[in-house]
């Protein structure tokens, strides 16, 4: 059984471009943002909406390539294609760009981006566990707030700050819970369902508005749950999904596995509960910019060396939703997740004795097929009735 409110979400698109429109008609500026490490409150403390602008379509790919090298990852490609082609109306109503090193490919491809409009990028340390990667990233947050300051023509204070911190909480609070419905089996959320939810409730030009949407979507999974329903049957093998990021237009792996018979229970990503589960330190006597630099840099990314906060996040997944399986998605030319999954796939087998495949891929649907026979081929392993 689907619910009900999920008709909204279907619709949220087209909402939230006409919400931006009337936003930028009243003179509200817009903050277009590449990636989980960018840090959205220093946008909402300067009075301006933050959009991701994270491509996950297909479309932009082929103008991309006239420009980039095609052996570049989809994500990279998709992104730039939908700026230069100007077919991404996020893209197009930001006033000024956030962006991070988080690989050489995006890092690059943002020196040519940044000819179309103003942006800053962000230096990334390379690791978390070296003594000055906490200083060094506290001086790009406040390298940063400058610029947004100066391009934005508005003052960031200690108090919208602080504001700012409480809100994307309790965003990040209400968005965990969600995924938390799917602990209990069978899940009563489609994986699909959990990605269009998350993925769309993300572009909400008001942020309250959109946290009281999912609020109401998880009033009525609860009910759907005390009934006993779910969109799946007893024993329907429950799936992790976890490494590249996925969104509208690029979620072919998630669909294939619940066409195939599975049930995608989490997912492990930046798309997903990756970028829930950390939260900002809200104490009042802790200075906001440091407590913003410690959260962001607890995301585990794969650009990250080393990344053992990934491997603790999949094995505390894998024992709260009672996963049964392991899908590592990897999009093309993605070097660090790539190499990384070698990491995972040690863990998965070694720790927990469950089936795992990983799945290098890109956006298009050529490959639909060969993914489909591996894919229930996985499921297959793992049949619980």
């Amino acid at each position: 059984m689907r619910p009900s409110m999920m008709k909204i979400f279907d619709n949220l698109r087209d909402q939230n471009i006409l919400d931006l429109e009337h936003a930028k008609r009243d003179n509200k500026k817009v903050v277009g943002m590449y990636c989980a490490y960018s840090p959205q409150e220093l946008a909402l403390a300067a009075g301006a909406i933050p959009v991701s602008l994270c491509g996950t379509k297909n479309e932009p790919v082929a103008a991309a390539e006239k420009v980039l090298p095609r052996n570049l990852c989809p994500l990279i490609k998709s992104s730039f294609g939908f700026a230069i082609t100007d077919t991404c109306p996020y893209f197009r109503f930001s006033d000024f760009l956030v962006a991070d090193t988080t690989c050489d490919g995006k890092k690059k491809m943002f020196e040519i981006l940044s000819s179309i409009k103003p942006m800053h990028v962000l230096h990334l340390p390379q690791g978390t566990d070296r003594p000055g990667a906490l200083g060094w990233w506290l001086e790009e947050i406040r390298v940063l707030k400058d610029k947004l300051e100066e391009n934005l023509g508005a003052t960031i204070d200690e108090d919208g700050l602080r504001a700012a911190i409480k809100l994307t909480n309790r965003e990040r609070q209400v968005m965990r819970k969600l995924h938390e419905m799917n602990r209990l089996d069978p899940a009563p959320l489609s994986g699909v369902d959990l990605l269009t939810a998350t993925w769309l409730r993300s572009f909400s030009v008001d942020k309250a508005e959109g946290i009281e949407l999912v609020e109401q979507l998880i009033e009525e999974i609860q009910e759907i749950a005390e009934k006993g329903l779910s969109p799946f049957r007893p024993g329907t093998p429950r799936i992790l999904l976890t490494g590249c990021p996925v969104g509208s237009g690029s979620e072919k792996v998630l669909k294939l596995v619940e066409e195939c018979g599975g049930s995608v229970v989490c997912l492990e990503n930046c798309s997903g509960i990756k970028t829930q589960v950390y939260l900002i330190d809200e104490d009042e006597s802790k200075d906001p910019l440091e407590a913003i630099a410690e959260r962001y840099l607890q995301i585990p990314c794969s650009c990250m060396s080393p990344n053992p906060g990934r491997l603790e996040l999949i094995s505390k997944l894998i024992d709260e939703y009672r996963v049964d399986g392991v899908v590592d998605l990897t999009w093309q030319a993605c070097h660090t997740y790539n190499v990384e999954a070698e990491l995972v796939r040690q863990l998965i087998k070694d720790k927990f004795g469950l089936p795992y495949i990983q799945l290098e891929t890109d956006y298009s649907t050529s490959d639909v097929e060969q993914l489909k026979t591996r894919v229930a081929a996985f499921i297959e392993m793992m049949d619980r009735s």
